[in-house]
């Protein structure tokens, strides 16, 4: 049927009186890395548990190559869903989200186009902001930061903040900036690479709390202390920020208002066609432990 490019008779299924009773959680990463990152595990738990209560059913679908660009696309034009909720999408020009004909609600700021599509965001600006105002607060000199990927609102807006509190503080270098991709051996390396142009690094925000527990490792092998000579700040406020070692000082931002909301907004789109755009953006908060 993918192969073909079956696709569901619109005409047929509108016959029927009955709605699909499903909605699809569109994850826009590798199954391997849906499965690894805590992230996803509490935005599937949360979504689900707002949908049980609406007598919904969901389906979950990852899509990282043109290939299954291509398959879930038919999948969600053919009328197996009533809507879709899409969470991790990296910026892609040609994915035509008006073409899929179903209601969707998207977890973060789309990159480009936002303005014509419902989300749900933290407020991921405001929460580095406060973040790495705390670390030159402390004293620290030169706060060095692992952004997540350039091509991701997150990942983005992560950076923005960071930016924005070192212009306030004149000490802005590009050199005290290197690139991840949100999980934990990315932030190991780029915390390699940060300290090989600036070993004189005493603070490092993370825009993931993945990429935080990397850089934690990474220093560890450098015998550099967390919090006496380096500081490090992560996000989210994973499950797993408890368990590192130092425990990690993170910016939370609320996972379950987030799917909550994200689930309200698509289930009203539902109920009346043609709803404008809703754009929530809930505050994060600061949440500070031994590593900072």
């Amino acid at each position: 049927m993918a192969r073909l490019g079956y696709v569901r008779n619109r005409a047929a299924r509108a016959s029927q009186p009955q709605r699909a009773s499903s909605i699809a959680l569109v994850v826009g990463e590798e199954s391997v890395k849906v499965f690894a990152d805590p992230f996803f595990a509490r935005m599937l738990r949360s979504v689900n548990k707002s949908l049980v209560s609406a007598d919904l059913q969901l389906v979950l679908l990852t899509l990282h190559s043109p290939s299954e660009y291509r398959t879930v696309s038919r999948y969600l034009r053919s009328g197996h869903v009533d809507g879709a909720l899409f969470v991790s999408m990296h910026g892609r020009p040609d994915f035509d989200y008006a073409s899929l004909g179903v209601p969707i609600v998207l977890c973060g700021r789309p990159v480009s186009g936002g303005d014509k599509l419902s989300y749900v965001d933290a407020d991921n600006v405001g929460g580095a902001l406060t973040a790495v105002r705390h670390l030159i607060g402390h004293g620290r000199k030169a706060v060095a930061t692992i952004a997540g990927p350039p091509d991701m609102s997150p990942g983005i807006d992560r950076l923005l903040g960071y930016r924005k509190a070192m212009t306030t503080a004149d000490t802005l270098d590009p050199g005290l900036i290197a690139y991840g991709d949100f999980g934990s051996p990315s932030g190991e390396h780029a915390l390699f690479r940060l300290l090989d142009h600036r070993p004189g690094i005493d603070a490092v925000f993370c825009a993931s709390d993945l990429m935080a527990a990397g850089a934690l490792r990474a220093l560890r092998r450098l015998g550099r202390r967390v919090p006496e000579d380096v500081a490090v700040i992560g996000f989210d406020d994973s499950p797993s920020a408890q368990q590192t070692r130092p425990r990690l000082s993170t910016v939370r931002q609320p996972v379950d208002a987030m799917a909550a909301n994200m689930v309200s907004e698509l289930l009203a789109q539902i109920a009346s066609p043609g709803r404008q755009p809703s754009h929530i953006v809930l505050e994060t908060e600061l949440v500070l432990r031994d590593s900072a």
